[in-house]
């Protein structure tokens, strides 16, 4: 990775240290171009219109799709669904899906428990971590036991933890529960087979991966996908209809209802392309190496906790002992340190554990040394004079 090469496609990071792609990653001039190219060049609907502007976006629209495909090796494009965010994909599947009840695990973002908490309040059930925050394999394989459906995080937004997900969804498979995964922390950052992991459900966002915002994706097994019912329908959902029914469309579309975002959607294929270019490996490489510069310089400041599990991934979360965290963060904004504060979505999981929040630090493929260096160098400050 040309670390300098690659900040150069992204011009903020002359005014700015970004330490906060867990919540929004940065996106670089491609992917704003591609953007400007629907405005620009043929700006006009998909799947209505005869006219070449439309049929451009139609085939723009289906690149996306093809390269999302190959992104995840998805055994067909026609298992990707287009959608706003993960919130939403999450909630498709919750309102689509037949199920009796659900199974999540403890450190769930509010977009993968509120959903289930919604409907299925008295049939969810929480399992919660080992003392180390770790996932409970063990306590898993009894709790799964009649349960339709495993909903779990891929890796989690609090401290960049990644749960045995392959183990997982061997366990529920054997005993006959689908498996849907939070993937908005993991797919921006390393490389995910989907036919190996062998996931029933997929959700993640554009936004965390160098795309625009408003742009999601839920990937599903197609036969899944075929017995599911739309939860949103209208225009570009049905093929006919007369004042007594309705022809539902295949999927994808029938999941795709009315007027999409297809800048958003044609720059997300840009994103894709960044991505691959640069490499899923050698970005998650880089994002432990300067993780771990991170944790052992804050080791061995005296008034800095840890907060969750210390893993190898792009995330750190911390509090400074007497000092609330947003305070930590407005001190830090004030030296050009852009970063996240709070319970980062993850109200229940910081309630259970007695604990306001976190300063929550989150790398990216454009971060370098010099930007922990100077991060680490301010922190220093505000644990000395605070």
């Amino acid at each position: 990775m040309n670390i300098d090469k690659i900040r150069k496609d992204f011009p903020i990071l002359d005014k700015v240290t970004y330490l906060d792609s867990a919540c929004m990653s940065l996106k670089p001039i491609q992917v704003i171009d591609k953007i400007n190219e629907y405005y620009n060049e043929y700006p006009a609907c998909s799947g209505r219109s005869a006219h070449k502007l439309s049929k451009k976006v139609d085939d723009e629209v289906y690149k996306t799709r093809l390269s999302f495909k190959k992104f995840l090796n998805a055994k067909s494009e026609n298992e990707i669904i287009f959608t706003r965010n993960t919130t939403e994909g999450i909630n498709l599947a919750a309102r689509s899906l037949d199920i009796k009840n659900v199974l999540i695990s403890d450190r769930e973002h509010n977009s993968n428990l509120l959903p289930w908490l919604f409907l299925y309040k008295n049939k969810l059930k929480v399992l919660k971590s080992k003392n180390n925050y770790e996932f409970d394999l063990e306590q898993f394989k009894k709790e799964v036991k009649g349960v339709s459906l495993v909903s779990v995080v891929f890796t989690s937004n609090i401290d960049g933890y990644t749960l045995p997900v392959k183990e997982i969804i061997k366990i529920s498979h054997e005993n006959k529960a689908l498996v849907l995964l939070d993937g908005a922390q993991a797919v921006p950052h390393k490389e995910i087979d989907v036919r190996k992991l062998d996931a029933d459900f997929l959700a993640f966002s554009g936004h965390k991966m160098l795309g625009p915002t408003g742009t999601g994706v839920l990937y599903a097994k197609q036969e899944l996908l075929e017995k599911m019912k739309p939860f949103i329908v209208g225009g570009h959902t049905v093929y006919d209809s007369t004042y007594n029914g309705y022809k539902l469309e295949k999927v994808p579309d029938k999941f795709e209802a009315g007027l999409q975002d297809y800048s958003g959607i044609i720059g997300l294929q840009e994103s894709v392309k960044y991505l691959n270019n640069v490499g899923l490996k050698n970005i998650e490489e880089h994002e432990v190496k300067l993780k771990k510069y991170l944790v052992d310089e804050l080791k061995n400041m005296g008034k800095v906790e840890f907060v969750g599990n210390m893993n190898n991934s792009g995330v750190l979360s911390f509090n400074v002992k007497g000092m609330n965290a947003h305070d930590v963060a407005i001190i830090l904004d004030q030296s050009g340190i852009a970063l996240r504060s709070g319970a980062h979505c993850c109200h229940s999981w910081f309630n259970a554990h007695n604990l306001d929040g976190s300063v929550r630090i989150s790398l990216y493929l454009y971060n370098n040394l010099d930007e922990c260096k100077k991060f680490v160098d301010e922190l220093k400050k505000i644990v000395k004079y605070f």
